[in-house]
Parts: C-alpha cells; sequence; structure tokens
C-alpha cells in the first residue's frame, strides 16, 4: 500500500485509520531519514486514542510509555542505538513480551535482534509531500493493511 501525505493533516488521518484497525500486540516499524513524520505519524495515532499530553520522539530516552483509555503503547527511536545489543540493556523483550502497541524507529539499527513487524512503514519526502508505504509482514498486519485500505476507498 501506498499513502500520500500532504500535510501533517493527512499523515493523522492516515494514522486515525491505523488507531481504528490495531489491536494490542502490534508490533509496527517506522523507516525514513530525519524529519520525514516518523513521530508525528505516532502523535496522530496517540491523538486518535484521545491522548492530549506531549509527544516527542524518543531519541534520547530511547523508549516512551504511554497508557491509553483501552491499550498500552511504547515508543522506541533507535537512532542513537550504537550496538544492537543495546537492546538487552533496556529490556527489550520485557516491552515486547507485554500486551501493547509498539512502534520502533529506526528499526535497522536493531538488526536482528528485532523480531518481524506486524506493519513495515517506510517514509519518504517527493517534494513538498510525504510518501508512505506500507509493507505487511505477518496475518495481523495483513488484516490491518486490508482495513486501511477499505477505509480509504470509502472516502
Amino acid at each position: 500500500m501506498k499513502a500520500i501525505l500532504r500535510s501533517e493533516q493527512d499523515t493523522c488521518t492516515f494514522a486515525q485509520s491505523l488507531y481504528r484497525n490495531t489491536k494490542s500486540g502490534c508490533l509496527v516499524f517506522l523507516s525514513g531519514h530525519l524529519g520525514v513524520g516518523k513521530t508525528t505519524l505516532v502523535r496522530g495515532f496517540l491523538r486518535a486514542a484521545g491522548y492530549q499530553g506531549a509527544v516527542k520522539s524518543p531519541t534520547y530516552t530511547l523508549v516512551e510509555e504511554y497508557g491509553l483509555n483501552d491499550r498500552r503503547l511504547f515508543h522506541f527511536d533507535l537512532y542513537r542505538l550504537a550496538d544492537p545489543g543495546e537492546l538487552e540493556w533496556i529490556g527489550f523483550r520485557e516491552y515486547l513480551s507485554q500486551d501493547a502497541i509498539c512502534f520502533i524507529e529506526w528499526p535497522e539499527r536493531g538488526g536482528e535482534r528485532l523480531p518481524l513487524p506486524d506493519i513495515q512503514f517506510r517514509l519518504t519526502m517527493e517534494g513538498s509531500v510525504r510518501i508512505l508505504e506500507c509493507g505487511a509482514k505477518t496475518g495481523r498486519g495483513q488484516e490491518i493493511v486490508r482495513a486501511i485500505q477499505e477505509n480509504r476507498r470509502k472516502k
């Protein structure tokens, strides 16, 4: 699936659809250069859940936790990871073992230590628009992508 995001609002609208179709236990990878909108997508997801607090990239903390009404979310940013082995030091497996939604920015920095995601998003810039490419990697991911596509067709 491919989406053209012309504005921050487009990104948030896409994130709302993602929120409506995502259940706890989902693992989402977010790839793309600095400033392309990875954290904006997470912020839109959290706003769709009713979260009104600050949402920033966890570049220095590596992970931010959000308690939502009906689920928990962990937002990881692996940009500053020097070695994939550092994931063990932060208790990465414990985060993933919880019944939560996990967004991981810069998953390529985690290498082979990361499990297969349900969904992989890749954000790129073409002129002034963002291109979001989405690939489902699991059955759960395929269901989510199918539902998002169906919602987008209805609009």
